[in-house]
This record gives structure tokens, C-alpha cells and sequence, in this order.
């Protein structure tokens, strides 16, 4: 049990600001999509001398989570129709005081709108906004923009735990140990939120699945994502997954002759007789919605948070030469239940265990009948709990 709390401490600390307990789920709000704004209207800018700034934490070689969140400036600025000299990009960014220069550079580059990609540069956007108020900063998977009250601060992300539930359908399909495994970056709210979910599509179609979870503590480390994949798969899980950037898990898993789980990219090209499927998010909704409002003058959203529903959430092509049978008309069955609101991914009977911001240990029960509101009522995920079924490994 300390082990769980120990790995669990820092999820539940971040988590506690933004919630009225660990152990308490939002009141029930109806939609996953969260709109509430601040600030007013502006002049607006031309879309021909708009700019817009992105700092990322890796580059788009990693082929994974900055690969993708690339795919989606494209995709803005096609979509837009912005030149090339409107767009700065921020490559490999370390989280610290690297982010701080990086703001100040995008700022003096002339930027009207800058998004921040990690989660470890959220201090300073929070910072930044306040120094600059004709600015809006822009920070995935962040929480803190609805307490601090800046118009010119906002947080976005996307319901990403849908799409990993229907992913570890196609884990618990194919699993022939019963054991998965999963390479997790960070002991935050966001990884396990992500990881409880693919652990629940997996038991929705294998009762008997158990899964293993690792720590990199980094968001990017191709040599630790191999050594931990490598650990999972020599305690016999033999399909991994991951929340972690890079395709390390994917080919470590292809070389040991199982199966693998992949995140933001399709990840079939790098191990095409390992990797399953990869749950995705579409970023370009998102920045292209808000570099819009700033061309408009209208107010971008505090939070905002978009699902399987609106498209923001999507799956990578099912890897058909080596998924299990009739993977893909479940995966299509969950998808369209979740779509419809029939199908709550954090549905009860629930139990889990974390630690409060005090470092005790609280419970959470959900009811049948009932499910926990994850990212109803702000953008981050906010479930920070261990399921009975998932064994977290030091």
C-alpha cells in the first residue's frame, strides 16, 4: 500500500486544486464538451498579419505525442490558410525554466496566440498572461487556468480516455496471458485516468485481465520506454501500452514477439506484427477554433474538451493481420454506446484507492447506476485512483 501512495501523491495534489475532493465525482453536467469562458469581445486581428506561437516539449520526430500535436498546426494552419512566416514553432522545450525564454521569444516575435503543449510548462503561461494581457496563452492538459481569473489564459484538451477504452477492448482481445502491461510517464492524473480506462475496455470483453504499470517519469525517453516495456513483457504481460512518446514500446514489443497498444500516432509502420491500434487526438479542432477567435475577436473558452463525439478523439486503423476476431465490431459497438451516452467509460460498480492532498488515503465507490464525470467540468482529467485489477510496479 505505500507504494501505491507514494506513486500516487503527486496525481492526487495536482488534482486536489481543481477538485472538491479526491474522492468525490463532479455533479452530473451532461456533456463531455466544457465551455465556459471569461473575458470580452476584441477588435480582432487579420488573418494576414496574425501569429501564432507553439512550444513543444520533443519535436516531431519522436513520431508521437509532439508528432501529432504538429499534425494538428498543419492541419490549422491549412485550414486557415496562414503562411509559413505566421507560424513559430518551439522544438524539444525542456519543462522549466527553458519554457520561460521560449514564451519571451514567441512575444517578441510579434505572437497574438501561443500554445504551450506539456503539462510542465503551465506555471509560466500562467505567468506569461498576466504579463502580457493583450496575449492568449493557450496550455494543454493543464488545470489552472479557471481559478486564476485571466481572460487571456485558457486549458484544452481532449476526452482521450474514450479512445483508450476502446483501444484496450482490442487489448483484452488479444491478450493470452490475461496480463497486460503499461509503460506510464508520469504518476499524474492524466496517465491514470488514461490507464484505468484502457484497463476497463480490456475487462469489458476479458473479465479475467490484470494489468502491470510502470513509471518512466518522462514524458520522452525512447532507452527508459524500452527498458520498461522490456521489464512488463519479462513479468509476462504480453501486450503493452503506453502513455509515453516515442514508438520504443512498439518496437520492444515486436522484438519479444507480442503485442503492443500505441498512443498518437498509428504506430503499425514502425512494428507491423506487434502494434494493435493507437487511441489519437485531433489538435487541430482545437488550435484552429482558437487561432478563429482571435482573427474574430470573440472569447476563447477557459476549458475546453472534446471527445469520440465531436472527433476530437479518434482510433488509429485496427492492425487487422494480427488482431483477434471480432475486434473491430466491439470496438465499433463500445464507440457507438459511449457516442450515445449509453456507455460511461468510469461507470459503477467502481472502487479505487489514492491519496488526498494531505497525504491520506481515501477511497472512491461508484455506485451502479452512476459513473464518475471525468472532464465534465474542467479539461484535465481529474481520475487519480487505482482499480482493483492494475498493480503499480516500483
Amino acid at each position: 500500500m505505500k507504494k501505491k501512495i507514494l506513486v500516487l501523491l503527486l496525481a492526487v495534489v495536482l488534482t486536489a486544486l481543481m477538485l472538491p475532493g479526491c474522492g468525490t465525482p463532479a455533479a452530473d453536467q451532461g456533456s463531455t464538451s466544457t465551455t465556459t469562458s471569461t473575458g470580452s469581445t476584441t477588435q480582432g486581428i487579420s488573418k494576414d498579419t496574425i501569429k501564432v506561437g507553439f512550444i513543444h516539449v520533443s519535436d516531431p520526430s519522436d513520431m508521437g505525442y509532439t508528432y501529432n500535436q504538429d499534425l494538428g498546426t498543419q492541419e490549422m494552419q491549412k485550414a486557415l490558410g496562414l503562411r509559413d512566416d505566421q507560424i513559430i514553432n518551439k522544438f524539444n522545450v525542456a519543462e522549466g525554466a527553458p519554457c520561460d525564454t521560449a514564451i519571451k521569444e514567441l512575444v517578441d516575435a510579434g505572437c497574438n496566440i501561443i500554445f504551450a503543449t506539456s503539462f510542465g510548462f503551465e506555471d509560466y503561461m500562467k505567468e506569461a498572461a498576466q504579463e502580457y494581457p493583450d496575449i492568449q496563452f493557450c496550455h494543454a492538459t493543464g488545470y489552472q487556468a479557471a481559478a486564476s481569473g485571466l481572460p487571456n489564459f485558457h486549458n484544452y484538451f481532449a476526452s482521450i480516455y474514450e479512445g483508450r477504452y476502446l483501444a484496450g477492448i482490442a487489448a483484452g482481445l488479444k491478450t493470452q496471458t490475461n496480463k497486460l502491461g503499461y509503460v506510464a510517464a508520469y504518476p499524474y492524473a492524466e496517465v491514470i485516468s488514461g490507464y484505468t480506462a484502457f484497463y476497463l475496455g480490456a475487462k469489458s470483453v476479458n473479465p479475467n485481465v490484470t494489468m502491470d504499470i510502470m513509471y518512466t517519469n518522462s514524458w520522452n525517453d525512447p532507452t527508459v520506454e524500452s527498458q520498461v516495456a522490456q521489464a512488463l513483457i519479462d513479468k509476462g504481460c504480453d501486450v503493452i501500452s503506453q502513455h509515453s512518446d516515442s514508438t520504443a514500446p512498439a518496437t520492444t514489443a515486436e522484438e519479444n514477439g507480442v503485442w503492443q497498444v500505441g498512443y498518437n500516432n498509428d504506430m503499425i509502420p514502425a512494428a507491423p506484427d506487434a502494434s494493435l491500434i493507437s487511441p489519437r487526438i485531433d489538435w487541430g479542432i482545437y488550435v484552429t477554433y482558437a487561432v478563429q477567435c482571435v482573427i474574430d475577436g470573440t472569447p476563447i473558452p477557459t476549458d475546453w474538451c472534446q471527445g469520440l463525439k465531436e472527433g476530437a478523439v479518434y482510433l488509429s486503423p485496427l492492425n487487422t493481420k494480427i488482431a483477434a476476431p471480432g475486434t473491430q465490431e466491439a470496438i465499433d459497438k463500445a464507440s457507438q454506446e459511449i457516442i450515445s451516452g449509453d456507455l460511461h467509460v468510469f461507470a459503477g460498480p467502481l472502487t479505487g484507492e489514492g491519496v488526498d492532498a494531505s497525504g491520506k488515503t481515501v477511497t472512491i465507490n461508484i455506485a451502479a447506476g452512476d459513473y464518475y464525470h471525468e472532464q465534465e467540468t474542467a479539461s484535465a482529467p481529474s481520475w487519480c485512483y487505482v482499480i482493483p485489477g492494475c498493480t503499480v510496479i516500483e
